[in-house]
């Protein structure tokens, strides 16, 4: 028998609508985030935990070896603005922002990833998205240069 290859690789995302706009409703959160771990299970990803609030979503993903993050998102935020506009009228406007973030998750600090995904209602009571995701860039040590961040 033969040496099998097993890989650990997981993705704190974070995606925006289009302008940050407060398109994700109670009622359409309560499916839509569901609906995000469908997409990941159908193209051999899992998603950990789905969490976020009217203008942003988090995912903790876990990827396949053959998957690059960029694909992942692609296929998770092509497919869900699909089903948005197929099953929701009221939702014509809707799209994502075509940026992401992604940050890479060490599996002794996956519990706390998923209790920060699960905090975000309470967590943006205090702060706005542009502080939580400098916040984030920071912790993870990304260079940005703050008058790209917000165009």
């Amino acid at each position: 028998m033969g040496f099998m290859s097993y890989i650990s690789s997981y993705f704190h995302c974070v995606f925006s609508t289009k302008e940050r706009r407060p398109f994700i409703t109670a009622e359409l959160r309560d499916r839509l985030w569901p609906f995000l771990g469908g997409i990941a299970r159908q193209n051999t990803m899992k998603a950990i935990e789905v969490g976020g609030v009217e203008d942003h979503v988090h995912i903790l993903l876990s990827l396949p070896a053959t998957m690059t993050v960029a694909k992942a998102v692609q296929l998770i935020k092509g497919g869900s603005s699909k089903w948005i506009h197929e099953n929701f009228s009221d939702q014509r406007d809707f799209a994502w922002q075509q940026e992401y973030s992604a940050f890479s998750v060490s599996v002794s600090r996956l519990d706390k990833t998923i209790e920060y995904i699960r905090g975000q209602a309470a967590h943006h009571r205090k702060m706005t998205f542009q502080e939580e995701y400098m916040a984030l860039l920071k912790k993870h040590r990304i260079e940005y240069d703050e008058r790209y961040l917000w165009k």
